[in-house]
């Protein structure tokens, strides 16, 4: 059996979380799709890594980390938006792994009702990957985003608690 987790993320996991961040399959699928520099990167974990209503994580296999967990709590604190990306060279099947621990952490430990997601239009695999783990499309944002060049679709999910712990629950009976 494969030990996996979700840890914080600490200042060491900067310099590998940005490279995962900047290789070209994670960043054409990001709202900002340049290549961010280390002040940047810098920058943003210091103002998210100390914002309550943000937890950053690491998901690791094995003590290797394999990928990243966004969770921000909106106006609401018991909705959060999520985002994440895996290690470029992460395992098939790392994707639902990870999905799975996340979602574990937001309905348990931080004891939300809802999480959102969103899909840029164009990225089929993310669309496929929410509605794999249970996430109901919740919307279609036509043209939204600009990427500098042309706009595009957003897709929005939503997965209440209950319909979480329903899935959960049909995966342990299989």
């Amino acid at each position: 059996m494969t030990a996996d987790r979700l840890r914080p993320m600490n200042e060491a996991d900067l310099e590998r979380v940005l490279h995962w961040r900047n290789h070209p399959e994670v960043r054409r699928y990001m709202y900002t799709t340049h290549e961010i520099k280390l002040g940047e990167h810098r920058k943003w974990f210091a103002g998210a890594s100390t914002n309550p209503a943000i937890d950053l994580l690491i998901y690791e296999r094995e003590d290797q980390g394999m990928g990243f967990v966004n969770i921000t709590r909106t106006r609401c604190p018991e909705v959060a938006d999520w985002g994440f990306y895996l290690a470029p060279d992460a395992p098939k099947g790392t994707g639902r792994l990870l999905g799975n621990q996340a979602l574990a952490y937001a309905f348990g430990k931080l004891g939300l009702h809802k999480v959102c997601g969103q899909a840029l239009g164009f990225n089929e695999r993310s669309i496929a990957f929410h509605k794999a783990l249970g996430f109901l499309k919740e919307g279609h944002l036509r043209d939204q985003h600009f990427d500098g060049n042309e706009f595009h679709d957003v897709v929005c999910f939503g997965l209440l608690i209950h319909e979480w712990q329903t899935k959960v629950k049909g995966l342990s009976n299989e």
